[in-house]
């Protein structure tokens, strides 16, 4: 199993950091870290670096910090992505958020940190994690319109999009939300299983506990199992082999 997308880099994670990633290890093939914030940049590498071949790293920055960073610091987080560009395995996470952002104007800045993200994937040759929350339609319109090739739609949530999501010969990742939503679970009964992969979002989404813990996956991958009617070894396989062929990852 592989958690394709969670974020070792939070606070969250400050106090048991190394335990949590040796627990993981014990249970799971690969967790992909995802630096979602500039500052969290050197912290994100010095994971890759010390957990080599085990702990990989998208980075980006998420659209809900689009007030927070300044055109500074986008240009050099784009500069230093592309310094390190062999150590990460994705851009991301990027994408749109109306949840979070609801000003027009903000809205307008999302897009164009998203398409300069989305060139910086295709220089760069890197595949693109996408984020899309209350803005599904949104970020498929421009993803078309800027031709992005490989994508994973991350934690996707608009089963009637699903169609266009496999015209386009994309991907989604699904969370422990599977456990709970009805939507979810339906869209995922629709998805093919070549082209889901399976995350947690930690620190976030916390399934037995409060806090969210990569290995929490095995309770994403049981539930594909259920709905999909599949073996859940089955279901680990593909899910595995979806994420390692993406992801190119060395493992």
């Amino acid at each position: 199993m592989i958690d394709i997308h969670c974020h070792l880099e939070q606070p969250d994670f400050s106090k048991d950091r190394d335990e949590i990633i040796e627990t993981c290890k014990k249970e799971l093939k690969a967790v992909i870290t995802c630096c979602a914030h500039p500052r969290d940049f050197d912290l994100t590498l010095q994971l890759t670096e010390k957990y080599k071949n085990f702990v990989f790293a998208t980075c980006g920055i998420h659209p809900e910090y689009i007030k927070e960073v300044s055109e500074k610091e986008i240009d050099e987080c784009i500069e230093k992505i592309k310094q390190n560009k062999e150590k990460i395995v994705a851009i991301g996470e990027t994408g749109m958020d109306k949840f979070w952002i609801q000003e027009v104007d903000w809205q307008v800045k999302q897009k164009d940190l998203f398409v300069n993200l989305i060139s910086l994937a295709k220089k760069i040759d890197k595949p693109l994690v996408v984020h899309s929350r209350e803005a599904c339609k949104d970020v498929l319109e421009i993803l078309e319109s800027e031709n992005a090739k490989k994508v994973l739609l991350h934690l996707w949530g608009d089963k009637n999009l699903i169609k266009t999501i496999l015209d386009y010969g994309w991907h989604i990742s699904v969370g422990p939300i599977l456990l709970k939503s009805k939507n979810h679970k339906k869209m995922i009964r629709d998805m093919p299983i070549e082209r889901i992969m399976t995350e947690t979002d930690s620190p976030w989404f916390g399934v037995e506990e409060k806090r969210g813990v990569p290995t929490n996956v095995k309770f994403v991958v049981q539930k594909i199992s259920e709905i999909k009617k599949m073996n859940i070894e089955d279901v680990d396989r593909i899910t595995t082999q979806n994420a390692v062929k993406f992801f190119s990852l060395n493992i």
